[in-house]
């Protein structure tokens, strides 16, 4: 069964309640977000009721401050194609608002996770916290769950192989530090930017090296630089190449975006969605006195990415 992706929580349909279902926000449905999911997934097998996942958009993080530099791991569309590949069949799109972000603790497990999805069983992480200011944790949800009706089960902090703890913070330091490699580690897949193809100044094709170019939104910034790269087509093909993160200094650029040079490859990509993993850094940002230096180290950096 496809995944059904649902927005709200009230006035469901039968077929879209009583599942078991896993609670957070699982912005890059790492390696801590996946012992959750796998529990909501056992649950759901045995009761023999849909497998579901519920995340909040906008993040609560955005909500709370919008000022906050961009942070994101994953797109919705992202988030979404990860849950069906772990066997999702609802993912549950709640809207983080004014009405979600006031809820007391017992507010949100009664209103929302009770009658209004009519959970079976809920999945959460050790630390995780909900209702109006983060009142509510792993001893409170099980009361509720006691209380209101659904079974609930809480996942253990998990460390990766090196004993730190698997998180969406030390993911996004790893990527911020030029540690792509150390990102993925964690994630159990490669750190990747999707978005639509624009239209640059066509310094690339210039020089000699087409870029598609993609803004960033509200991915988390990644030391900006050049990366070998990995660029999904809406075809399904992959193409390997060569990706910068930054504003383009030698340019006087203002704007941060993501340029991407496919290898052996010359089609129009504008207006396309594509999806670009950050597979190994090769060097960070930098000026450079002029346009024949800049392309003779995109020569450079080429060689260095198909290696």
């Amino acid at each position: 069964m496809a995944l059904r992706v649902v927005h709200g929580w009230r006035g469901l349909e039968p077929e879209l309640r009583g599942a078991s279902v896993a609670l957070g926000n699982f912005d890059g449905v790492h390696c801590g977000h996946r012992e959750v999911i796998a529990l909501a997934a056992k649950a759901a097998g045995r009761l023999s009721v849909p497998f579901g996942v519920i995340s909040f958009e906008p993040h609560p993080r955005r909500w709370f401050h919008p000022e906050a530099e961009p942070f994101r791991l994953m797109s919705l569309d992202q988030q979404a194609r990860a849950l069906e590949g772990f066997g999702a069949d609802i993912f549950y799109v709640l809207p983080f608002d004014a009405e979600m972000a006031n809820l007391s603790d017992e507010a949100f497990a009664r209103q929302v996770l009770a009658e209004g999805l009519g959970a079976r069983h809920v999945a959460a992480g050790f630390d995780v916290t909900f209702g109006r200011g983060r009142s509510g944790g792993p001893e409170q949800l099980k009361a509720y769950g006691e209380k209101y009706g659904f079974e609930v089960s809480i996942a253990p902090a998990v460390t990766d192989c090196r004993g730190g703890k698997c998180s969406s913070t030390e993911i996004r330091q790893a990527l911020r530090d030029g540690r792509p490699k150390r990102g993925a580690e964690l994630l159990g897949r490669p750190f990747s930017i999707e978005g639509v193809v624009v239209h640059g100044d066509h310094l690339g094709r210039t020089l000699g090296f087409p870029t598609a170019n993609v803004a960033l939104g509200d991915y988390v910034r990644p030391a900006f630089g050049i990366y070998a790269a990995r660029t999904r087509l809406p075809d399904g093909r992959e193409i390997p190449g060569v990706a910068y993160v930054g504003r383009r200094p030698t340019v006087n650029g203002v704007d941060e975006r993501l340029e991407v040079h496919l290898f052996d490859f010359d089609e129009d990509l504008y207006g396309q969605t594509l999806e670009t993993d950050l597979i190994g850094f090769i060097r960070g940002d930098q000026r450079f006195e002029g346009l024949e230096a800049l392309k003779e180290q995109i020569a450079r950096d080429c060689a260095a990415a198909r290696a």
